[in-house]
């Protein structure tokens, strides 16, 4: 712990570690905007002292590195298939004694228009809280600060994530877009997603 803390302190980094009282939950996580971003968190999540897990291509899982991709806590997901990914980490959840899930709600680092939910749905799903995970170069903080229990009003929590992620800054702010989510068409308001892209 104190290791990580002093090398991120070396590099001008400082860790914060305002986490949920729990062991399962939900981080969203922003901004990602460099190849940078997964050994900061790495380094991050051991200064912190506890176990994250993120998505990640199956490929990574299986092939060469895989032994250590599964101990950074990356689970394989086949993009090739359109999954019920909801369901999934549902049960996930329900399965294991303690799982924190790091979501990069931008999707990937290039600059997509809107906001993937799929960590929302998700959280409502396994009943866990959304905690935030974020990287801000400009403040050189990164790390976990706090967190809300989703509420089922799609509009207000979802708004509660972009007013955190505004005040942030990317290693790469160039690649950084306003924050927006899609809007839900009236008829599919009241109901959860069955699948979603496996990217999320």
């Amino acid at each position: 712990m104190r290791l990580a803390r002093l090398v991120l302190r070396l590099f001008g980094w400082r860790v914060v570690d305002n986490l949920p009282p729990t062991d399962k939950y939900i981080l969203v996580g922003a901004w990602h905007t460099s190849n940078w971003d997964f050994p900061l968190a790495v380094f991050a999540m051991w200064g912190m002292g506890v176990k994250l897990h993120f998505i990640g291509k199956q490929e990574l899982v299986s092939g060469k590195l895989g032994f250590l991709m599964k101990r950074l806590g990356v689970i394989g997901v086949d993009r090739s298939k359109t999954i019920n990914f909801v369901q999934k980490m549902a049960e996930l959840f329900k399965e294991r004694k303690e799982l924190r899930l790091v979501i990069a709600a931008e999707g990937t680092r290039s600059q997509a228009e809107y906001w993937k939910t799929g960590f929302y749905y998700m959280a409502l799903a396994a009943e866990v809280p959304i905690a935030f995970a974020f990287i801000d170069a400009k403040a050189k903080e990164v790390g976990i600060d706090g967190y809300f229990m989703p509420t089922g009003n799609r509009e207000e929590d979802l708004h509660k994530v972009k007013l955190f992620f505004e005040s942030k800054q990317g290693i790469k702010p160039n690649k950084q877009r306003s924050i927006k989510f899609k809007a839900l068409e009236p008829a599919k308001e009241e109901s959860l997603p069955e699948k979603l892209d496996p990217g999320l």
